[in-house]
């Protein structure tokens, strides 16, 4: 199994632009041999409050015919984060895109403080994937200051537990006791992707990691490149690599 972390720095409310740097980081990963790449918070719009309504996707979006098309000619799970709207309701949201063209959505459970102005939140949007007969959830971002989060992830026999986040330098040190701790608490396998750059204004921390089920740092990025981490397991061990773009 290969899993991919892609580190980006967005472009706000430039989707277009966005969504190219998607395809190429896509392609970077299948050429490593990816089964599936997840993007920070919000990662095709970059992180937004204010512009989120003018912005946001829906499940059925034509905008994201590509992401599908690519998933499905590479066999590849793509997890990429945008505001969803569901209905007349707003939520911080990502979209996980499978290679048998299904779409599912993943809604933020637990809201950063002042992102309650423009989103819910909700627990009725929490898919969960399987790889090799392992099982995938998924978190965004302030769900990982909640141990309630990890807690109810691991009651469904969580494997992978995949963090696509916008920490600041600030806020990062806590994502990475938050995120050992759970890994080595729940036993799970804990992937996190985070932009760096800026984002929204604020300086992003980078530093995507991959702890593995014992609560080790398996593998991490620096707090500035652009590219993936990349994560491999043969026979329960481990290894990562970074490619940078």
């Amino acid at each position: 199994m290969i899993l991919a972390a892609a580190q980006t720095k967005p472009t706000r409310g430039n989707i277009d632009a966005n969504l190219l740097d998607h395809y190429q980081f896509i392609e970077l990963a299948v050429q490593n041999g990816a089964q599936l790449i997840a993007f920070p918070e919000m990662s095709i719009t970059d992180y937004e409050r204010e512009n989120a309504l003018e912005l946001a996707f829906k499940k059925d979006d034509s905008r994201l015919n590509h992401l599908k098309k690519l998933a499905i000619e590479n066999k590849i799970i793509i997890i990429a984060g945008a505001p969803v709207q569901i209905e007349s309701q707003l939520f911080i949201g990502e979209f996980v895109i499978s290679p048998d063209n299904s779409v599912a959505v993943y809604t933020k459970q637990f809201l950063h403080e002042g992102e309650d102005e423009f989103f819910q939140s909700s627990f009725d949007y929490n898919p969960m994937i399987t790889i090799e007969n392992k099982n995938i959830s998924f978190a965004i971002c302030a769900d990982i200051d909640n141990p309630l989060h990890a807690e109810n992830a691991c009651k469904r026999e969580t494997d992978i537990y995949i963090a696509s986040i916008f920490f600041t330098p600030n806020g990062i040190p806590n994502a990475y006791r938050d995120l050992q701790s759970y890994a080595e608490k729940h036993k799970m396998n804990v992937l996190m992707a985070n932009f760096s750059g800026e984002s929204w204004g604020y300086p992003s921390a980078g530093q995507s990691a991959f702890w593995n089920n014992k609560g080790e740092l398996a593998g991490q990025m620096n707090d500035s490149d652009s590219g993936l981490l990349l994560v491999e397991n043969q026979n329960d061990n481990w290894t990562s690599k970074v490619v940078k773009i």
